[in-house]
């Protein structure tokens, strides 16, 4: 059977939306060009999609997303971390609701083992000529943070098994599309041989020209749509011809109506996040290298929603100012739109100590962070809630630290991860509070002070 196949995939747009009208463009295009030629074409998407530090996508938990994908004829999509544990259960159930491609997800389920309906763990794709393609999805394993959204997620590897062994004797070409990161990919190429391509994603990771690992050819297409990923698969079994290759999407024909296409969405976005949430009396504070009203204030906010003895976090976190008058949901979501968790870490005072005096370093002000959930640009100074300092000797809630006492620290979920504080990383025991995000008590706090001036300034 000679057939020949076309596969186009993006992964980790992450609401990037300025070169989605070009990524639109060229795939109208390529599905016109492989009509003719009479070669098949398949389109997917390796998740993150979605990201909700933009207010399109926050005000329409994703479902403008989706809207997106079908409009741009994509037919298969995996998920990614952003769309598995940044949405509340809920909403991520409702997300695919109108999605005209079919979501892959072989290793989440309900909490009582049911697969939920909007997945299928992997499908055979026939083309025109007869040939089958079995494809499966596969997304990260957060175990702790999917099961406080009340999912069940299980070890990807043993579902790409359980798989395999469904399609390897009624599919032609076995294609995983896999939101695990290179390091992953490159095992499963290692492992199991029956994998023909892969479709990477996750690590933001671009292989020009994909890489032979064995039998199998591992893609990835990058980040935020700069890149649109394209397999040509040739033949079956070991006669099989690979190519991969990706392409910059600012190279590509413009489209008509490019130049406002973010702009709009953006637009939208304030639009679905225009309920005015406080009216304050009084400008609100934000700066990054001095003590300031919002930060102040958020970290204030963390120690009481999480129940905590004390709390810090860092400036940078606060984007803009508030000025006095109403206070839009858009506003609290443009001053802090990061996916960031509260958490709490259980610690000795020793430890406490420890981690306390690491945060006065001199370096993190300055420090540039990307990723970990962080949509900034820096760190800024630390703020302290319920702490004093006088050189090394500390205090919590007046009272001098203790090295034997249990304190309940509420932090930014992103000091856990990384390697900002390397014990806090190794912790135990730590709780994350989901889906609660840092701007949800941000609302609280102003909210608060919109009510009443005396005793938040």
């Amino acid at each position: 059977m000679n057939d020949t196949i076309h596969i186009y995939h993006t992964n980790d747009l992450h609401s990037h939306f300025e070169s989605w009208p070009r990524i639109e463009k060229f795939l109208a295009k390529r599905k016109k060009w492989h009509e003719e030629t009479g070669d098949e074409m398949i389109v997917v998407d390796v998740g993150d999609h979605i990201d909700r530090s933009h207010p399109f996508t926050e005000g329409t938990y994703g479902k403008g997303n989706i809207k997106l994908l079908n409009e741009a004829g994509y037919q298969y999509a995996a998920i990614g971390n952003n769309e598995g544990i940044t949405l509340p259960h809920n909403k991520l159930d409702e997300l695919y609701i109108n999605a005209d491609f079919k979501v892959l997800a072989a290793n989440i389920y309900d909490l009582n083992g049911d697969r939920p309906a909007w997945a299928v763990p992997s499908f055979i794709h026939e083309t025109k000529k007869g040939m089958k393609v079995g494809l499966i999805g596969v997304t990260a394993y957060y175990q702790k943070y999917y099961e406080l959204l009340e999912w069940k997620i299980t070890d990807p590897f043993q579902a790409i098994e359980t798989e395999i062994e469904h399609l390897k004797n009624k599919a032609d070409i076995i294609v995983l599309l896999s939101h695990l990161g290179l390091y992953d990919d490159e095992r499963i190429a290692e492992d199991y041989p029956d994998v023909d391509v892969i479709l990477g994603s996750h690590t933001h990771h671009v292989l020009h020209e994909g890489k032979e690992i064995r039998n199998t050819l591992v893609c990835g297409a990058g980040k935020y749509g700069y890149y649109v990923g394209h397999v040509e698969l040739n033949g079956i079994g070991h006669d099989m011809v690979k190519k991969a290759r990706v392409y910059e999407p600012r190279n590509l024909e413009p489209a008509q109506g490019e130049e406002h296409f973010a702009e709009d969405l953006y637009k939208a976005g304030k639009n679905e996040l225009s309920t005015i949430v406080a009216h304050l009396p009084v400008d609100l504070t934000s700066e990054w290298f001095e003590p300031s009203d919002l930060p102040r204030l958020l970290c204030e906010g963390l120690t009481e929603w999480c129940k905590a003895d004390c709390s810090f976090l860092n400036s940078g976190l606060i984007l803009e100012m508030l000025p006095k008058g109403a206070v839009t949901k858009f506003d609290i979501h443009r001053i802090c739109p990061h996916p960031i968790n509260p958490c709490v870490a259980e610690l000795q005072g020793n430890e406490l100590k420890e981690i306390l005096l690491q945060s006065k370093s001199e370096e993190w002000p300055e420090l540039q962070i990307k990723g970990l959930g962080f949509r900034g640009r820096i760190m800024g100074n630390m703020v302290y809630d319920r702490i004093e300092f006088n050189g090394t000797d500390i205090k919590i809630n007046g009272e001098p630290l203790h090295k034997d006492q249990t304190y309940r620290l509420a932090i930014p979920d992103m000091f856990t991860f990384g390697h900002f504080f390397p014990h806090l990383q190794r912790l135990e025991n730590k709780h994350y509070y989901m889906p609660e995000f840092l701007r949800d008590i941000l609302e609280l706090q102003i909210c608060k002070a919109g009510s009443s001036a005396d005793g938040l300034f």
